[in-house]
């Protein structure tokens, strides 16, 4: 009996050392105070154009639907064989828009008259070579293109631009931190996080023309310059 006794007692014993040893799922960690700093810095990088996008289309239109999308079909391969003939790849040359409808005719009293068919056709067209561009636009519009539009300039490539404004965002946000914490008597510590925006705004040249094939004076362009800029909001540790 006193075995036994003893026996309980060893088994409870060792329960209360083994739950004393288990790792608790709950663990309660107090951190100090983290004091920080935001700033928000910018780069700007300018450039210069190499390429540009362009809309070139026909707008035809007559009595019969038949008659305006043969007239359309056959300025619109001209133009396009025009456009290739300028050393526009074919992978370049892209049609956006197709349409045919109606329109209805009115005399001077307001009363309809005749209905006619419209019919319009748009290619988006890729200039790889900007010395080309006035020479293409007054082709294309010889050849019997009589809608130009949306003109708009970019640069081909902006990969190293960017990292150049980016570049420039962080290390005004620093100079920024360096100067207020340098003010105020506390200094920078690390970085806790970092967020940042590009923006690459291409140059929008709105032109427009509706032209006739007999008239199509010269055409000169010019790409300007586009900016890049990039801002960046930093946060870092003060002590």
């Amino acid at each position: 009996m006193k075995t036994k006794f003893l026996f309980l007692i060893t088994v409870l014993l060792l329960g209360i050392i083994l739950a004393a040893c288990t790792p608790s799922n709950i663990t309660v960690q107090t951190l100090p105070n983290q004091r920080t700093i935001t700033v928000s810095g910018t780069g700007l990088v300018t450039l210069t154009p190499d390429i540009a996008y362009i809309n070139i289309g026909v707008h035809s239109q007559d009595a019969s639907a038949t008659a305006a999308m043969t007239a359309n079909s056959t300025l619109v391969k001209a133009v396009i064989d025009t456009i290739k003939a300028a050393g526009i790849a074919e992978k370049d040359i892209k049609t956006t828009n197709f349409s045919i409808y109606q329109q209805q005719q009115f005399d001077s009293n307001g009363k309809p008259t005749e209905i006619y068919y419209v019919v319009e056709n748009t290619v988006y067209v890729t200039v790889r070579n900007l010395e080309k561009l006035g020479g293409l636009l007054d082709a294309s519009v010889r050849a019997g293109a009589n809608n130009v539009f949306n003109i708009s300039f970019d640069v081909a490539d902006k990969t190293e631009a960017l990292s150049q404004a980016r570049a420039a965002a962080v290390a005004d946000a620093r100079k920024q931190a360096d100067e207020l914490t340098g003010a105020t008597g506390v200094s920078l510590g690390a970085v806790q996080t970092i967020s940042y925006y590009d923006s690459t705004p291409p140059v929008a040249l709105q032109y427009a023309r509706q032209v006739s094939a007999e008239a199509a004076p010269s055409v000169p362009i010019q790409s300007g310059s586009m900016q890049i800029t990039t801002t960046v909001t930093i946060v870092y540790e003060i002590h």
